[in-house]
């Protein structure tokens, strides 16, 4: 049986390191990198630091407008399914890649998996609503993380095919933990473990007005700690573009690697993020987090207090981040650890079944 594996942004590599393992011990894999993250510090170094396998396929897509990036990914790769004719395409998460491995897999009559279906914020202005959509409706085998994902799929109708198999994400922090923990980033980056904030921001909700991302800095200068703001290249060109200036106490660094970032977060006394894997990752870190929307896609983050929804506003997020404080309850919502071998067997399972 074959598999071609759609990847192209940093989530993506994440969820791949925790399956491909397990997928190549029982099926042959291409594995078909998009370039929509495409930089050293986006890319390359989660292939390295993880020990990803090399892309049989890098397509070199590059940055652009959604419909740039998407329109640009169908037909490579289309010619490379037409090509390597795999039994199934596999899809993770939301973003363009997601999309563009989905559509072209279902005009060509392939099967497509998706791992991380049935998520949602119920927000269609959300470029990765779309995505994620669009991708549960094409697919075949629908293999959610979560029971709350499950429900959002029945909700539109959707039942067939759907699987609650865990979190990939969560599986590869469990194992990368101990790793994480030695590389002590806060010391390295001059920070003192639990007396400062780590902060992300990259969504384009959250950089496409200077208002918004004037009222987000202008929040986390309000803080009585440190914040460290590893820049995504879509921040920074915006903090260019509306020539905003960072306030005390804000820090930037470049984008950091995976394992740094599971370190970096651990040791924080607060993550504030805009990011939905951060969010999962600070609950499963026992970190409490300020979610920078008025949604998630993560409820299950808010149990017990861990996430807050605090929006774009300084003075909501201002007041958030003096009053935030650790959780209380911390069930073990996002599976037992064997979301890879349950997805592998499903895909194996379900293709055997189609053969005969």
């Amino acid at each position: 049986m074959k598999v071609a594996s759609v990847v192209g942004a940093r989530p993506q590599f994440v969820k791949a390191a925790a399956l491909c393992p397990a997928l190549r011990a029982r099926v042959t894999e291409i594995l078909i990198h998009t370039g929509q993250h495409y930089d050293y510090d986006m890319s390359q170094i989660f292939f390295d630091e993880l020990a990803l396998p090399k892309p049989d396929h890098h397509l070199g897509v590059g940055s652009g407008t959604h419909a740039e990036q998407t329109g640009a990914m169908l037909p490579r790769i289309e010619t490379l399914l037409l090509n390597e004719r795999p039994d199934w395409v596999l899809v993770y998460g939301d973003t363009n890649s997601t999309l563009a491995g989905a559509l072209a897999a279902a005009k060509l009559g392939i099967r497509v998996a998706h791992v991380e279906a049935g998520m949602r914020s119920y927000v269609r202005t959300m470029p990765e609503e779309i995505n994620r959509v669009l991708a549960d409706h094409l697919s075949t085998l629908l293999l959610c993380p979560t029971a709350t994902a499950v429900a959002n799929l029945a909700r539109e109708g959707i039942t067939p095919g759907v699987h609650q198999v865990g979190d990939l994400m969560a599986e590869l922090l469990v194992a990368m933990r101990p790793a994480a923990a030695r590389r002590a980033a806060a010391e390295r980056f001059g920070l003192v473990p639990g007396r400062y904030v780590l902060a992300t921001v990259h969504r384009a909700a959250s950089t496409e007005t200077p208002e918004t991302l004037a009222g987000i800095l202008q929040g986390l200068a309000q803080s009585a700690d440190p914040v460290l703001l590893p820049l995504h290249p879509r921040t920074r060109a915006a903090l260019a573009r509306f020539h905003l200036a960072l306030p005390a106490p804000i820090r930037t660094i470049d984008p950091v690697s995976y394992l740094d970032a599971l370190s970096l977060q651990s040791q924080a006394r607060l993550v504030v993020t805009d990011s939905g894997g951060v969010q999962k990752e600070a609950y499963l870190l026992s970190v409490p987090c300020l979610t920078l929307r008025d949604e998630t896609e993560w409820p299950e983050t808010l149990t017990g207090g861990w996430n807050t929804l605090v929006g774009t506003d300084a003075d909501r997020i201002a007041s958030a981040l003096r009053r935030a404080s650790a959780g209380r309850e911390h069930p073990p919502i996002f599976g037992t650890g064997s979301a890879a071998q349950r997805i592998t067997s499903l895909i194996v399972a379900n293709g055997m079944s189609a053969a005969n």
